[in-house]
């Protein structure tokens, strides 16, 4: 099975009511966890055609109370994961 090589490029990621500490643990789980999901899960034919999207809105999703920022990053990652299916 060939691996197919994308090039996902997030120029800004807009995240309310988090501590502006936790921004690198965030960012870094979100990568982590979408190279994971397009390994897992295969990259998506949008991806694949060599699709640019502008932008794209990832929706709202409930955090637990004192949540990790590896947890947080994971759930944004999925997050856009899922919009890109639609």
């Amino acid at each position: 099975m060939r691996q197919k090589n994308i090039e996902l490029h997030i120029e800004e990621l807009v995240l309310l009511g988090f501590e502006p500490g936790d921004r690198e643990r965030i960012a870094e789980a979100v990568e982590s966890e979408l190279e994971f999901l397009f390994a897992r899960q295969g990259v998506l034919q949008l991806l694949e055609a060599g699709s640019e999207i502008d932008k794209l809105d990832g929706g709202s999703f409930d955090v637990a109370a004192n949540s990790r920022a590896e947890v947080i990053g994971k759930q944004v990652a999925r997050a856009v994961y899922g919009r890109l299916k639609l």
